[in-house]
């Protein structure tokens, strides 16, 4: 009899499907965790660097926008390059205010050289329209930086020089004691000439220089 009722006991349907019920809860409930832990880490993963790895670094935009416009203006002053060929006129500590417009400088044996003394025959072309092209002759007086320095070649007043520069933006000097002129700036360096126009992008105020 005892055999009976245990071995009903252990057949009885009733309790199989309260068993089934209940594991089957059981793993509904823990699917729901698994998947609240599988959100919560996924989380953390986003908010958080692997470890290791280098952190986004906020800067890498604005270094990006920095690099994109120094291209530009790199292509720019390539664009508005010149031939700046003509007369020296005063010579600064670092630089030299030249009238432009010499074209028969151009011309050999002179273009051997960026530097050619005053004692050759030249004159400033007539009629002449600066022309936008690239690598075009330079007109009217400039100031010109950074142009070669050498123990040999040291320029002079009115000598003449036979140059490519690079526009980089208004130089002011100081002319006949008091008298301010302010006249388009070249520097014979392409990097230099980039430099000059990202200061003044800046608002760097335009140096003003004083004669020797």
């Amino acid at each position: 009899m005892k055999d009976d009722i245990f071995a009903g006991s252990l057949s009885d349907p009733n309790q199989n499907n309260c068993q089934q019920a209940k594991c089957g809860a059981d793993w509904a409930s823990m699917k729901i965790v698994v998947l609240v832990l599988s959100v919560a880490l996924s989380a953390v993963a986003q908010t958080n660097p692997v470890a290791g790895g280098n952190p986004p670094n906020p800067a890498d935009a604005h270094f990006t926008d920095g690099q994109q416009r120094v291209e530009k203006i790199r292509a720019d002053c390539i664009a508005g390059r010149r031939s700046i060929c003509g007369k020296i006129l005063n010579i600064f500590p670092d630089g030299l205010v030249v009238e432009s417009g010499y074209t028969n400088l151009l011309r050999q044996p002179l273009t051997s050289s960026w530097l050619v003394r005053g004692k050759v025959t030249a004159s400033r072309a007539v009629n002449l329209v600066e022309s936008a092209e690239p690598g075009s002759v330079c007109l009217g007086t400039v100031y010109l930086t950074d142009y070669p320095k050498s123990k040999k070649l040291k320029p002079k007043r009115y000598d003449y020089l036979i140059i490519e520069g690079y526009p980089a933006g208004q130089c002011t000097y100081t002319s006949l004691g008091t008298v301010h002129k302010t006249v388009r700036r070249f520097s014979a360096q392409l990097a230099e000439a980039v430099e000059l126009n990202l200061q003044a992008e800046q608002k760097a105020p335009s140096p003003m220089v004083g004669a020797q």
